[in-house]
């Protein structure tokens, strides 16, 4: 699958452009999985804030992701 590879060019520098195709990627695999991609990002970078463990990263992935009520 593409990734905006148009958007992806202007992103400054290489690292800039890694950090761009992580999170397309993040956000097109959320919409694959039916999953509405901002309550996603939104959900995950707040528990990874809270301190969410990294050897349950698993949890976080799309796939994984139950949106609150």
């Amino acid at each position: 699958m593409a990734l905006n590879r148009k958007n992806a060019l202007f992103a400054g520098h290489d690292e800039g452009g890694r950090s761009w195709g992580r999170i397309a990627s993040l956000i097109e695999t959320a919409k694959i999985n039916g999953v509405e991609p901002s309550a996603y990002l939104k959900a995950t970078l707040e528990a990874i804030a809270a301190g969410h463990p990294k050897k349950r990263i698993d949890e976080l992935l799309p796939w994984n992701f139950k949106p609150s009520t």
